[in-house]
Parts: structure tokens; C-alpha cells; sequence
């Protein structure tokens, strides 16, 4: 596959993948989910987050960037070459998506799931955002 369609093809499933999530956050209360769509918004966020730096990883190779490949290498580069703005936010949210395997306690998924409503959701959009202008 030619890697100028790569990231565009890519980039079309992380666009349905956050907008679904985007949807979820936008259309219901945090406090109103129930534990199925607490659970599903977490899940959600794991697989929405891989596309996410494997499509700047895809993008990034297009444009001809040199760097580490893999999902920190890709985040430093895209924040230097300005497809994200929130350097910080988008290595907590690595961190995050490493920890969630470990996930067991409903203690631990609601505050997980609180963190990806509020500060992980913002972030995904503005990227989708970003990237459907290119």
C-alpha cells in the first residue's frame, strides 16, 4: 500500500472511531452513563488512541519527518510538527492507554473512564479536527 493512501485510509478509521467516542461524550452526562457505556467508553478510547498515533505515525512518514517510530516517537514529532498541541496531555494519555489492561477494580475503570470524558476526548477531537482540514 502507497503511503500517501495508507494514511488516508488510516486516518478514515480513526475518523468513524472518534467520532463515535466524540458522540458519547457529547450527547450524554458523564454521570448519567451506565457501568455497560462506562465500560465501552474506555474500551473505545483504547482502540480510538492506537489509530490516533498510527495515523500521525502513517502522516508523519508521508511528509518525510525522521523519527522513532512507535507511539512516543510519533507523538513528539507531531507536536514539533504542529498536528497536536498538547505535548503532555497526549503522553498521560499513552500512559493511560498502557494502564488499562490492568483495569480491574470499578473504582479505578470510572476514574479512567472520567479522565478520558473530560481531558482524552477534547484532545482526539482536535486531532480529527486537524487532520480532516489536510
Amino acid at each position: 500500500m502507497a503511503a500517501d493512501t495508507r494514511w488516508i485510509q488510516r486516518y478514515a478509521n480513526y475518523h468513524k472511531a472518534c467520532g463515535l467516542l466524540i458522540q458519547l461524550t457529547e450527547e450524554r452526562d458523564f454521570d448519567s452513563l451506565s457501568k455497560l457505556e462506562t465500560e465501552g467508553l474506555v474500551q473505545r478510547f483504547e482502540y480510538t488512541f492506537e489509530l490516533a498515533w498510527k495515523v500521525l505515525q502513517d502522516i508523519l512518514l508521508f511528509s518525510g519527518y525522521e523519527f522513532a517510530p512507535g507511539p512516543k516517537g510519533s507523538i513528539k514529532t507531531a507536536f514539533e510538527a504542529g498536528f497536536i498541541t498538547n505535548h503532555d496531555g497526549w503522553c498521560q494519555m499513552l500512559r493511560s492507554r498502557l494502564k488499562i489492561k490492568d483495569l480491574f477494580d470499578e473504582n479505578d475503570i470510572n476514574s479512567m473512564a472520567r479522565t478520558i470524558y473530560f481531558d482524552y476526548a477534547p484532545l482526539l477531537k482536535a486531532l480529527d479536527t486537524k487532520l480532516s482540514s489536510l
